[in-house]
């Protein structure tokens, strides 16, 4: 058994601190609002994953000092409060602590990774864990089976938070491969969010199908650029994240492009979210930086962001994108 607190009160903390405890693991849940932690300790529910029982046995608490004593502190709030919450905690946590890292996205200002924004924080004395895959809280509180990756610098590390959170409907894999895992999982909610203005637009499967098999080529371009393995996206943190996000209901990014689809402007979508978190508005301002910095082309995303910060009409980007010269498939077609 292990002392772990989770940073982040949202569905996807909640549902990763209920794992960890039923797992056997002593857990913490902290919110950055005593008055969200009185609620869930009256309503033994989070409103963000209704249907979901909160035990007694997560604790629940505002008082961040609490990670002083964990042997692991899991990162669970949206990338925009990565380096805030970190730079609190680097004061508290002791050296050794591992750190697993669960947010899916770019720090906006730096285009940093996530990894790299704890690591520029905490410094190199605690293992930086990160962990992805197709996982959607609503399911992983609803015990639904499916399986993630743990990728670490340190394979000790990496192995210790698969032995934490695996079990028989929450299979873990290990990787080393960090900068393809968040790239990967950092940009296909830009491919999500256009998956989601195609069904938008009504267009069909085919559609969708094609979006989102170029869209996983733009995730390995970057990627592999940036010192990612090719191979990690044909697995769950590539191909595996990208078909969850860009084809269910649960996915916000899915359901703020629909909207944008059905003629919303970028704002009025977000708006209608109601607070939740559109990761995929960022990661396309990110994306394009980055394609710029690594010399890559990202047609989609860049199509994306002028939608989203340019007031481009979808319409017009999505025959730019159709209309744009022809070209081969993989780009080492026909080369001995």
């Amino acid at each position: 058994m292990k002392k772990i607190v989770v940073l982040g009160s949202g569905a996807w903390g909640t549902a990763l601190a209920l794992l960890l405890l039923e797992n056997g693991n002593d857990v913490t849940m902290w919110s950055f609002f005593q008055s969200e932690c009185d609620t869930l300790r009256t309503t033994h529910e989070n409103p963000m994953l209704q249907g979901v029982p909160i035990p007694e046995g997560l604790g629940l608490t505002a008082d961040m000092s609490c990670a002083g004593e964990a042997d692991v502190v899991v990162l669970a709030t949206p990338s925009f409060a990565y380096r805030s919450t970190t730079a609190q905690l680097k004061s508290i946590i002791r050296p050794g602590t591992v750190i697993v890292s669960v947010g899916k996205g770019f720090e906006q200002k730096t285009s940093l990774r996530l990894s790299e924004v704890i690591e520029s924080e905490l410094g190199p004395d605690c293992p930086i864990v990160v962990l992805c895959g197709p996982t959607h809280a609503e399911e992983v509180g609803r015990r639904v089976p499916t399986a993630i990756v743990a990728a670490s610098r340190s394979r000790d590390a990496a192995e210790l938070v698969q032995d934490l959170f695996m079990n028989q409907r929450f299979r873990v894999y290990t990787s080393s491969d960090v900068v393809g895992c968040e790239v990967g999982a950092a940009l296909k909610n830009v491919m999500a969010l256009c998956a989601g203005v195609i069904d938008g637009m009504g267009y069909g499967d085919n559609t969708r199908a094609m979006m989102m098999t170029r869209g996983l080529t733009e995730m390995a371009r970057l990627g592999t650029a940036m010192g990612g393995y090719q191979s990690t996206f044909a697995g769950l943190t590539g191909v595996g994240d990208l078909i969850v996000t860009c084809t269910s209901t649960h996915s916000r990014n899915h359901t703020a492009g629909v909207l944008i689809g059905q003629g919303m402007t970028p704002q009025e979508a977000l708006d209608a979210m109601g607070g939740k978190v559109v990761e995929g508005y960022y990661a396309a301002a990110t994306g394009v930086e980055l394609a710029k910095k690594w010399n890559v082309e990202l047609p989609i995303t860049q199509a994306a962001y002028a939608v989203l910060y340019e007031g481009e009409r979808v319409e017009d980007m999505f025959h730019s994108l159709m209309t744009r010269k022809k070209t081969h498939e993989v780009e080492d077609a026909w080369v001995s």
